[in-house]
């Protein structure tokens, strides 16, 4: 909530609790809801950190989701993972949360290894794009293949930490 939202409320505020019985001197109201706006603006706004702690903080964030899909670790792909998580293949297939984390976790891939290269962040507010060349060894029902393919993540800062909003994978 921004001051000027604050300012705008704070007269609203004072109204509204005139017509509903509240009694007390306007000081005293017009104090406390002028705690309880700064409060409010307190909570809710989000936590500020740098565009190099930001960019650092994605490029972590990319590195344990790749650990993720080599480990298959059920927990961590749930971690990383938005609930309202859009995870598109370069075969065209798209598949929410669920999908993707039994995909992994208990799918006919094997991921062996998983690498990026050509990285790059961009920032806007508490989003990140993410794009990059992810190259992987894997098995696929057993059998070898290696997989290269361009990848643009979607990552979304929610309740202070990085999460997979989106991937877009596409045949390079």
């Amino acid at each position: 909530m921004t001051k000027k939202n604050a300012l705008f409320l704070l007269p609203l505020s004072l109204l509204l609790l005139s017509g509903c019985g509240q009694t007390g001197n306007a000081e005293t109201s017009a104090a406390g809801s002028a705690e309880t706006a700064q409060a409010a603006e307190t909570s809710a706004a989000p936590e500020t950190v740098s565009p190099e702690t930001a960019q650092a903080e994605v490029a972590a964030a990319v590195e344990r989701f790749n650990r993720a899909m080599v480990s298959a670790d059920r927990a961590e792909l749930e971690a990383i993972a938005a609930p309202e998580l859009s995870y598109g293949h370069s075969s065209g297939k798209v598949q929410d949360k669920a999908a993707f984390v039994e995909d992994v976790a208990a799918g006919p891939f094997d991921f062996l290894t998983a690498e990026v290269s050509g990285q790059t962040i961009s920032l806007a507010g508490e989003t990140a794009l993410v794009r990059h060349v992810w190259s992987a060894r894997a098995t696929n029902a057993g059998k070898p293949t290696d997989i290269r393919i361009g990848n643009l993540l979607v990552f979304q800062r929610q309740q202070g930490q990085w999460k997979l909003l989106a991937r877009q994978a596409f045949k390079l």
